[in-house]
């Protein structure tokens, strides 16, 4: 990892290519059934591992809604959307989860720009190009976390949402059998680079813990105003088991003055 500080979302990318290429539950499009029943109005969609985000995060009225999803590749949420009247776009660095979303584009016959680019750069819209951002958990790859929510805030328009999964940092102390905390916080690869020897890379890639501060109030200090939050947990393992969150959920907006 000494050599990767400038490269790191660069390996993330190769790491989850690999992952999509081995059946991965976030890298696998859904199906032409799953598609139809969206186009029926029978349709679900996760931030996180296993809860279902709220129906009245969701505008309405979402036909004709300007979508973004970021770091939301893989054919999974965007077709969804696309189903309901969107118009769709994608950002995702990983080669394998953008050819994923032009794939089921263009077997079920809708439009959608797919754009490969790093997250933690400046985003390639426009000020107010979007009315909503569709953001899984992904933020656990990248370091920092504010300017993320700041380029966020840039692009949606005013009275547009964010919806965003997020990671709490509770897996990152725990040892691999989630019986016993090894490791204080933050988790950060590249400034301690034996966190994750090179030899777990293809297993893990390059992540990072981060803080409710970084992660919601981050948000805020964008300018964005919280409009309602939840936990959630890993959805199996011992943490789940128990009952432990490790993730939250929130959705907020960009208010109108």
């Amino acid at each position: 990892m000494e050599n990767q500080a400038e490269s790191y979302t660069e390996v993330n990318a190769q790491v989850v290519d690999a992952w999509v290429a081995d059946g991965w539950e976030w890298g696998t499009p859904i199906s032409h059934e799953r598609y139809l029943a969206a186009l029926a109005g029978d349709w679900s969609m996760v931030l996180t591992p296993t809860r279902v985000v709220p129906r009245e995060w969701f505008f309405e009225e979402m036909r004709g809604k300007r979508v973004l999803g970021l770091a939301s590749g893989g054919g999974q949420q965007m077709p969804i959307f696309a189903a309901m009247g969107c118009e769709c776009s994608v950002l995702d660095y990983s080669e394998a989860q953008i050819a994923s979303e032009v794939m089921v584009a263009e077997r079920e016959g809708y439009e959608i720009r797919a754009v490969r680019a790093d997250m933690t750069r400046p985003l390639p819209f426009d000020d107010g190009a979007f009315d909503l951002i569709f953001h899984p958990v992904s933020n656990c790859y990248v370091e920092e976390v504010l300017p993320i929510w700041r380029e966020c805030f840039r692009v949606l328009a005013p009275g547009g949402r964010l919806l965003a999964g997020l990671d709490n940092g509770f897996n990152y102390v725990v040892d691999d059998d989630e019986k016993c905390v090894v490791r204080g916080l933050p988790f950060n690869p590249l400034r301690d680079p034996s966190l994750i020897p090179e030899k777990d890379l293809p297993e893990w890639g390059v992540q990072f813990s981060h803080t409710l501060d970084e992660q919601i109030r981050g948000q805020i200090k964008a300018g964005f105003r919280i409009l309602d939050l939840y936990e959630d947990t890993n959805g199996a393992g011992r943490l789940h088991e128990l009952g432990i969150p490790t993730f939250w959920a929130t959705c907020a907006e960009k208010p109108t003055a």
